[in-house]
Formats: structure tokens, sequence, C-alpha cells
């Protein structure tokens, strides 16, 4: 009991040092989960007001950065002005508090990045920002401005905000505004209070409205782009020399000679394309004939629900492959629903469902192939997996073995509800699990106030679902349980059968969360290569691994492990323990410590030296509140 007295003194003495911290281990710390991170090139640009030495800029644009950033360190960064992170693969949700954190703070650009969630605001400050670019993310739901009273320029395009932003009453300074390709579907009114507006880019949305009533006084703007909407156009009572005015309407602006001349450079450039496309379908169709190919390859219209095309049906994922559906007709190839087995389903409901597999229904690109979010008639929602890696099993092999994966039933293993065959592609499709990954659960959510709406695209998002990451959800009960369930699917996977079923990439992005936080594990059973001989030890492995994820809190290599047990031999046990849960009672800190000696034999070197999972399983569930285990 002394020594966890002594950690929580140690700990609150290890905060009061950390808080006057100089910008540069702040900055470290903030960026220790990002890859391809390097802090002595920030130096450039310093205010030095005091002893300490304080960074005004982080300009880190296109720096191949990937992971997750810990916003919390950043807060102490008293004189940052500048913070550019676009270009990069940075993901995760930004905590309400930042926006309104720092005093000097006026330009932020985190463009064409992974970051998501809601764009929440604590409104009890206002912010200092001027420049706001979180464009080519992945920002959902809402967004509120209020606070921003003194932004100039924002841009939220190529979002998946899905409803107007909140507060532009009080951007009474705000010159430029781009909120293009963000899926929104609301009346453009509340927009009409921006009287300083330049710059205004609305395209490829589905808004309404009237123009000109329902926009500010178009008498300032320079830029007006309205194409792909829904508005209603009246005839403008003043067309401004500079406005460019474009949109879908058969409603003609007044003709002047500028229009006219962009109009015809236009129609010159349309024409050429058109001749460029028609060569070049011509010079495509002689090659296929040359390969005696009975049919071209179509492209599906992804502005159409229909699919009146011939096939073969090419798809292009998110990461710029492609997989090919080699059928001629995509009725011809059914959709086997093992629970429904009545649903008269086929491979062109699959196409309507998910807007031609468009990307904008993908959420994940993972080892197995794309993943895809539709939902089929009778509301059903469902994940649909491109599985590549068998597109050489024959059609009766690729049956038998999704027959027996559909047999393997247990509360902890993500079941196969059915699969489609259209041609060598073969596609399964799961149940949808609306709180995605144990992965993004883990290691993208800050402690406290935030959600997990920022699971759009590569993980399993229900777009409906709001689920608060609260202390408590995010607290080791919740873990443990999470761990016992895992371990109970996989030991259900080993040891229910007359033969194991070796999952063999047992990994948090395989671990799909139901509403309860029940864990489900997917993707096994879908291994052909027989050369694999891991065996069930090399899963008891990477269940450890997992359980060492739960308990740090941290994305576990091989050095982590060393550097863990190293730290347990040391006596510093409670120190590998995810900083969120070090401060939970210590009879709960007594439990995570025994969980990590089982963590600890699960990753032992020697597969003979770890234990079976049906031994895991009672060792995990005998943890109590008793004394913890000390590594000899």
């Amino acid at each position: 009991m002394k020594h966890f007295h002594r950690f929580l003194i140690l700990l609150a003495l290890f905060s009061l040092v950390e808080s006057s911290c100089d910008d540069q281990t702040l900055l470290s710390k903030a960026f220790e989960s990002v890859s391809g991170f390097n802090s002595s090139i920030l130096f450039q640009t310093r205010v030095s007001n005091s002893s300490n030495s304080r960074i005004s800029k982080i300009v880190l644009p296109s720096k191949n950065l990937t992971g997750t950033i810990s916003w919390a360190y950043l807060k102490n960064m008293s004189k940052l002005q500048i913070l550019d992170l676009s270009g990069n693969s940075l993901q995760g949700h930004i905590p309400s508090w930042f926006w309104s954190s720092f005093s000097s703070l006026l330009e932020i650009n985190l463009s064409r990045n992974r970051f998501g969630g809601s764009i929440t605001v604590e409104l009890k400050n206002t912010s200092t920002i001027e420049n706001l670019n979180l464009s080519h993310n992945r920002f959902s739901n809402l967004v509120q401005l209020s606070t921003f009273q003194n932004l100039k320029i924002l841009d939220l395009s190529h979002n998946n905000l899905r409803t107007l932003p909140f507060g532009f009453q009080n951007l009474t300074k705000l010159q430029h505004l781009d909120l293009s390709s963000c899926n929104l579907k609301d009346n453009i009114k509340s927009i009409s209070s921006l009287l300083s507006l330049h710059y205004l880019d609305l395209s490829n949305n589905n808004l309404t409205g009237t123009f000109p009533s329902d926009f500010p006084a178009i008498n300032n703007l320079k830029f007006l782009n309205l194409s792909n909407n829904n508005f209603t156009f009246n005839k403008p009572t003043q067309n401004p020399k500079e406005l460019i005015i474009i949109h879908r309407t058969q409603n003609k602006p007044k003709t002047k000679r500028f229009i006219l001349a962009v109009c015809s450079t236009l129609s010159t450039l349309a024409i050429a394309l058109l001749l460029i496309w028609v060569i070049r379908i011509i010079l495509k169709k002689r090659k296929q004939r040359s390969k005696k190919k009975k049919w071209a390859i179509s492209i599906p219209d992804t502005m159409n629900t229909k699919v009146e095309k011939t096939g073969p049906f090419e798809f292009e994922t998110e990461s710029g492959s492609t997989w090919v559906a080699d059928v001629k007709e995509p009725t011809s190839a059914p959709v086997v629903m093992f629970e429904k087995p009545l649903m008269n389903l086929t491979f062109k409901d699959l196409i309507v469902a998910t807007s031609h597999f468009g990307k904008e229904s993908q959420m994940a690109e993972g080892r197995c192939g794309p993943v895809y979010w539709a939902v089929l008639p009778g509301e059903i929602h469902v994940a649909i997996k491109v599985l590549e890696h068998v597109r050489d099993v024959d059609y009766d092999d690729s049956v038998a073995m999704f027959v027996e994966l559909s047999k393997l039933k247990h509360p902890n293993l993500l079941t196969l509800s059915g699969y489609c065959i259209a041609g060598k592609e073969k596609l399964v499709l799961y149940e949808f699990m609306a709180n995605g990954n144990l992965g993004r659960w883990l290691h993208e959510l800050p402690t406290g106030d935030t959600n997990i709406e920022d699971w759009t695209d590569d993980t399993w998002e229900f777009q409906n679902s709001i689920v608060e990451a609260s202390p408590e959800k995010m607290g080791w009960r919740t873990r443990h349980r999470i761990a016992v369930g895992i371990a109970r699917g996989l030991a259900f996977l080993h040891h229910a059968g007359s033969k194991p079923i070796v999952h063999g990439h047992l990994v948090t992005s395989n671990i799909l969360l139901t509403d309860n936080f029940e864990p489900r594990i997917s993707d096994f059973g879908l291994r052909i290569d027989s050369s694999y001989n891991g065996g069930t030890k090399a899963d008891v492995y990477c269940f450890g691994v997992v359980l060492m994820e739960l308990l740090t809190g941290k994305i576990v290599t091989s050095d982590i492990i060393v550097a863990a047990r190293k730290a347990a031999k040391e006596g510093r046990h409670v120190k590998v323990l995810d900083e969120r849960l070090r401060l939970e009672e210590d009879s709960m800190v007594n439990e995570m410590l025994e969980s990590l000696m089982i963590a600890f034999l699960c990753t032992a070197e020697s597969p003979s030296k770890r234990p079976t999972m049906q031994q895991v399983l009672g060792l995990l569930k005998d943890v109590g509140p008793h004394e913890a285990l000390v590594l000899n």
C-alpha cells in the first residue's frame, strides 16, 4: 500500500514539474506517438520573453507524419501563433478545449490529414484564430463557430459535416468561406449574416435556398461557386464586375464579355477533352479486342443509382488500387444471407447500396482488402469486405469455407452474415458494429469529453451513433471486460471444435466493439496459407500484445514489451500502465498489475512457455482485488 501512496505523491510532483516544462519538452511529448516527427527542424522561430525557449510556430507540412497527437501537452505553449500540420496522415479527434485555449494562436492548418469526429468548441472563451483550414479530413456532425469571432478565413471543405455549422452570426470578420463537398443538406439562409465575405464556395452539396435573397450581399463577393446544389435562382438586381457565378440552372446571368470569353474557352477545352476521351476509348477497345476479351470493362456512373451497363465492373479504392468483378450482368451473382435465406439479393444490390463501391462508402482497407458500409433492403446495416487474397480459390472451395465460417457462433466472434461471389472476387458480409474497433477506441480517443465520431471511412462507423467516451468507459473495468471477452472468443476458436482454428492476425483493429462495448473478433478463418505454422501459440502471443495495449494505452511493439519487462523487474510496474488508468483506486491498480503479468506470460519468447487460451481465460477471470504479483 505504501508503494502506491508513494506513487501518487510522485505523480503529483511529476505533474507540477511537467507544467513548467519548456516548449521543446512539451512538443516532444505531444508528438511521442507520431512517427516521422523530428523536433529539431522546428526551432527556426522562437519567442524568448522568459528563461524558457518558447515556440511561436509549428510548421510541418507534408512531412510524412503518421499517428496521433497528445493535444494536452500543447496547451501550455503560451506563445504559439501558427500550427501547420497539413498534408500528412495524422488522425484522431481534436478536443473541444483546443480551439480557444491559446492566447496568441492566429493560424491553424490541419488540412489533408485523417482527423475526424465533431468540431466542438468550449464557449467560455473567445478564440484568437484568424485563419482556420480543416479541409480534406473526416470531420463530421456538429460544428459550433460562435467562439471564432476573429476568423477571417475558414475552410472546412471535403469533410462529412452533413449539417451547416452554427454561429455564423458571430463571424463578423469572416472574408473567406469554403464549405464545398461536405455532404450538406440544409437551407443556406443562416449564412446571410456574413456581410464581410469576399469568397464563398458552396459547391458539391445538396443545399437549398433562393439566390440571391438567402445569401450575403453579393456586391462584396469576388468569387462565388454554387454548382451541384439545389438552389433556386432569381435574377440578381446587380452583378459586380468581378463576380463569378457558377451554377446548374436554366436562368443565365446577364451576358458580359468576360463571361462569353470564359464560356468560349471552357467550351473549347470541353471539346478537346471529349476528343481525347473518345480516342482513349477507341484505343482501349482495340487493345481489349487484341486480348480477345468478350466485353469491355465498365466503370459505373457514381451519380446514378441504376446499374444498366454490362461488366466486368471495375472499382477504385481509396488507396488507388482497383478490384474487378468479372461478371457481365450484376444480377447474375447472388448474395447468400445465412440468417435470411429468403432475401433475394444480388451483386447489383451491393453496387447500389455502396454507391457503386464508392470511396465515400469505404471504411477501411486492411490486409484482406477494402471494407465498405452499406444499408441493405429492410434497413440491414452491414460491412462488406472484399477478400483480395482468395481470388484464386475456386467457387466450390470458397462456398465451403464461407458455410463453415457461418457455423462459428459465439458472443465474442463476428460471425459471417453472408457472401457474394462475383467472378474471381469474393465478398463477405458482416453485421455492422457501430462503436468501431478497439485500436481506434484505445489510441485515438483522448481522456474525457470526446466522442468516437472520427471513425469515418476506415473503421466501422454508424453515422447517427454518438457514443460518449466518458472516463468510466475508458476505465479499467471496461478494459478488463474487453480483455476477458477477447480471451473467450479466442479460446472458443482454439478449443471448441475438433481441431483448433488459428486466427493468425489478432490485432486491435480486428476487434470490434458492440453498443455495450462487448468485443467481437473479426477476420478469423480466412487464412488459406497452408504454410502458416505459427499455431495457437502465435495467437496467444498476439493476445498478450492486445492485453498489453489495453494496459499501457500504447501501440505495442517488441521494444515496448522489452522495456515493460525491464521496468517490472526494477519494481516500476505502475509506470508501465496507461496514465489514464494510474489514478484508479489501489485495488484496481493491483488488478492491472496482475493482468500485466498475464500479458508477460503470453508474450514469452519461447512458445512452449506460453499458456493456452483456456488457461489465459481462467487467469483473467481470477484477477481480483488482492495484492499484486511480483515479477522475479
